[in-house]
């Protein structure tokens, strides 16, 4: 491999790394309905601490991963389905 190609390769290397990051599949930085978990709670006029928000909390949590389950069952569903049928495009 000429010298000269090497930052190059570098160049692309890195730049693959980089945009690799950018497809995460779980970035849960934002809960289900776009917000944000703490703030929805305290939103509720849950103070942080109390029995009432950490409730809130587990139930937003079970939400998202609840969603996080359809949408990895749909995905496998539409798999199988064009496994099964290849005829339909």
């Amino acid at each position: 491999m000429p010298l000269a190609a090497a930052p190059r390769l570098l160049t692309v290397l890195a730049l693959a790394v980089v945009l690799s990051a950018c497809s995460a599949r779980y970035q849960n930085a934002v809960a289900v309905g776009g917000d944000d978990d703490d703030a929805v709670c305290q939103g509720r006029g849950y103070a942080q601490g109390s029995p009432e928000y950490v409730a809130c909390r587990k139930d937003r949590d079970v939400q998202r991963n609840a969603a996080t389950a359809r949408a990895d069952r749909r995905q496998r569903d539409l798999g199988e389905y064009m496994l099964n049928h290849p005829e339909r495009p």
